[in-house]
């Protein structure tokens, strides 16, 4: 059994938007929502930045980003592009030659920031690059980041101003026949971002690129994406998202499942359904689900695994899931498989045993998608 029930009040209807392709992952459309990250290395360290990226496309990412800040790191792109087993895109700010040597160098996407590039006629030389080199280009508006003018219509900062910066962009790619392009309207305030992202949601049908910029660190980044990201995704806005935290860029992937994950909208690994634990536990629930969380990153296979610590609520959650642990009395507890009682385990050895159930259930599942084919 599975978490991943049709139901009429867990559907997500989502914006219908054009698609285009970075790389071979295509975005928008019918297709999955894509997980993104970016590399935090020197880009002039091939070798770490490569590590790093293939860290990522391990972890899930779909696509990884690379700062393209200065030459030096454009000449390394070309390095970090042949070792990538997933598409790159490159982030350019202030100098738009970065832009063309990046499409030179094989970006699958470039990410331009309208408030920094300079002229019309730069950016349409970005343009021409990116078509010449079958590049993707992301219209990156960023809350921080506004064009002057902007800023004196408006006062400061705020969704309409966001709105009006993506708009003034895509008219210079569509004036110049380019519609192989995305668009994010970022800030680090919650509800700037969000209601940017529904203003431009409804102002074009390019693909939209989710994020909150700086959201912080690893907990407090996560909670205020999930707010933020999740809300959006909820009314059907994002077609690839990236979650932006101070710490490694592997954490942002995982985080970014999860999301996905919460909402039904895209599914790998082992989804772990555990309880707080209380006194009634019979056994270590906290240090059980930290054991079984590392010993089941390897499993890429959607399903869900139950660990409750006792008989209140652990029954009725390993009806739901493809295996299952309730704690019992005695020193064990109830393994459960496919939703119903299976057989007792001893505490002392239900880690390594729900590891083994929990591989078996996955080649299962493997077994009969690749038959299905």
């Amino acid at each position: 059994m599975s978490l991943n029930h049709v139901r009429p009040w867990r559907n997500i209807y989502r914006r219908k938007s054009r698609q285009i392709m970075v790389g071979d992952v295509a975005i928008g459309g019918d297709a999955p929502i894509a997980v993104q990250t970016m590399t935090n290395t020197l880009t002039t360290d091939v070798a770490a930045t490569v590590a790093q990226v293939q860290a990522a496309a391990e972890a899930g990412a779909d696509i990884v980003r690379v700062s393209v800040p200065d030459e030096a790191s454009s000449k390394a792109l070309k390095g970090i592009v042949r070792e990538s087993p997933v598409p790159i895109v490159a982030d350019i700010h202030f100098h738009y030659k970065r832009g063309i040597e990046a499409a030179e160098a094989g970006a699958a996407c470039l990410r331009i920031n309208p408030g920094n590039i300079g002229d019309e006629k730069r950016v349409q030389e970005v343009i021409k690059a990116a078509r010449d080199h079958n590049c993707s280009i992301r219209i990156g508006v960023n809350a921080g980041s506004l064009e002057k003018h902007l800023l004196e219509k408006y006062g400061e900062p705020c969704p309409e101003a966001m709105v009006e910066s993506g708009l003034e962009h895509i008219r210079i790619l569509e004036d110049n026949d380019f519609h192989n392009f995305k668009i994010s309207v970022k800030a680090s305030d919650v509800f700037l971002s969000a209601a940017a992202y529904q203003g431009i949601a409804e102002a074009t049908d390019a693909p939209i690129h989710l994020g909150i910029t700086e959201a912080g660190g690893l907990v407090s980044g996560t909670i205020k994406s999930a707010i933020g990201l999740g809300n959006l995704l909820w009314m059907g806005i994002g077609d690839t998202i990236r979650v932006s935290l101070s710490a490694d860029p592997v954490e942002e992937v995982k985080v970014g499942y999860e999301i996905l994950k919460s909402l039904g909208l895209r599914h790998r690994g082992v989804n772990i359904i555990s309880c707080p634990s209380c006194a009634r536990q019979g056994f270590d629930v906290i240090k059980t689900v930290e054991a079984l969380e590392q010993r089941l990153e390897h499993i890429k296979t959607p399903m869900s695994l139950s660990i409750i610590g006792c008989v209140v609520n652990g029954p009725g959650e390993a009806l739901m899931t493809d295996v299952g642990f309730t704690g019992g009395g005695a020193g064990s507890g109830m393994v459960y498989l496919a939703g119903k009682a299976s057989h007792k385990m001893s505490n002392d050895q239900m880690i390594d045993h729900i590891v083994e159930q929990v591989e078996m259930k996955a080649a299962e599942l493997d077994a009969a998608a690749e038959a299905a084919e």
